[in-house]
């Protein structure tokens, strides 16, 4: 941040019309009152931690975090690859070349050739569950080949099937084909993550569901949320919240318009949207709506647990905590992913507050499941702790859990 920026300034002038001396704010924050001193000044940049704080403190709406000058784009969320993926289903090619490619193939359940695939239906149903259950304690890189080949053999099962079947068929293939993008996204390739979500739009329209295509969006927002990306987070949200739609599809997109607000300190809108997203998601039709379950299964109560993580981003990591608390504690045992989502925001939003110990001592139980359950995605809370920790380096939690931080840190070597 140059010295010409309006941030130091703008700070400055919000906290003293506040009448706040620069070491009782210093304190109010857990910062240190030197560091502070050097950015109203303009001497140092504020971290989006710190604007984020000093806006709800001070009670800015958003303002001094649109001032705020970042001087290092988080597009550490995401790992693009240089090449685009080449495992997108192609549906036209495999609906024309029938169950016959499938022999030819070699593609077999319980050792009988697919010959006759309408039995095979309740049995991949059975499959997906698996594999999404799978999918929290394994690494997404090794489910992955086996996700993409089975939406390759349900669509093509669905070439040579009677018409009543069909549509469950593509269905269901759209469900593989969407959770299949969530574990490219997982894995760090967020264009192979958009384009299988468009091929699970694309394959339950074919089934005669116009609705998954508007979830569709709610997943290329969260893409566009963890790029940083709050306009677009809430204009892809937005557009997911027609009337028409089920109300857990348009419960989840508010949720992640929210998330959205959130990201820029809009924090009157953030709660309008939550306030939405718990009366949607608890309604009678949310509940028994689509099998399978669209958007996570493993999260008793998304609209507590996403306010939680919203209150962070809002500065209020002490109101994050107690909420992110509560809500870990109904989270099943055997969701290692999720847990390790939630988990290191509450790690977070504790070390955040000043209580770096607690911090250290949640972040060390989850660093030992990270191998397990690698994600692009976790590690961009995973960063933000390692940079709020360093705050407080002489604190023997925090150098203890410096060696853990920095092995799931490092860049991984095939």
């Amino acid at each position: 941040m140059s010295a010409t920026s309006p941030f130091g300034p703008e700070l400055r002038r919000l906290r003293q019309e506040a009448g706040l001396t620069l070491t009782e704010f210093s304190v109010a924050l857990n910062y240190d009152k030197g560091y502070l001193s050097k950015v109203e000044r303009g001497e140092r940049s504020a971290s989006p931690e710190l604007a984020r704080r000093c806006d709800a403190f001070l009670g800015a709406n958003g303002d001094l975090q649109r001032l705020a000058v970042r001087l290092e784009v988080e597009s550490d969320t995401m790992e693009t690859p240089a090449t685009p993926s080449t495992w997108l289903v192609g549906r036209r090619e495999v609906l024309a070349a029938g169950t016959g490619a499938l022999i030819d193939l070699g593609l077999k359940l319980g050792g009988q050739a697919l010959s006759a695939p309408d039995p095979l239906l309740p049995s991949f149903r059975a499959q997906f569950d698996q594999l999404r259950m799978l999918g929290q304690s394994t690494a997404p890189k090794i489910l992955l080949p086996l996700l993409e080949a089975q939406t390759r053999v349900i669509v093509a099962l669905a070439a040579d099937i009677q018409s009543g079947t069909r549509v469950p068929a593509l269905l269901l293939a759209s469900r593989f084909a969407e959770f299949t993008g969530w574990m490219a996204q997982e894995a760090g390739d967020s264009g192979a993550a958009l384009g299988w979500t468009g091929e699970a739009a694309g394959l339950a329209r074919a089934g005669g569901d116009p609705h998954l295509g508007s979830y569709a969006l709610v997943r290329r927002a969260l893409v566009t949320f963890y790029g940083g990306d709050a306009a677009a987070t809430v204009a892809l949200a937005r557009r997911a919240q027609s009337d028409e739609l089920p109300p857990r599809i348009r419960g989840l997109a508010a949720q992640r318009e929210a998330q959205g607000h959130a990201l820029v300190g809009d924090e009157l809108d953030c709660l309008r949207n939550l306030d939405k997203a718990r009366k949607l998601l608890g309604s009678d039709d949310a509940r028994t709506g689509a099998d399978p379950v669209i958007g996570t299964s493993h999260v008793s109560d998304p609209a507590a647990m996403t306010t939680g993580w919203c209150l962070y981003d809002l500065g209020r990591p002490k109101a994050a905590a107690e909420v992110l608390d509560r809500e870990c504690l109904r989270l099943p045992p055997h969701a290692l992913r999720t847990r390790a989502r939630y988990g290191f925001r509450r790690a977070l939003a504790h070390a955040a507050s000043g209580e770096v110990e607690h911090a250290s001592t949640i972040a060390m139980e989850l660093l030992a499941v990270m191998p397990a359950v690698p994600s692009a995605t976790v590690n961009s809370d995973v960063r933000r702790l390692a940079r709020e920790l360093t705050r407080f380096r002489s604190n023997r939690a925090v150098r203890d859990l410096q060696p853990a931080l920095a092995r799931v840190l490092a860049p991984a070597h095939d």
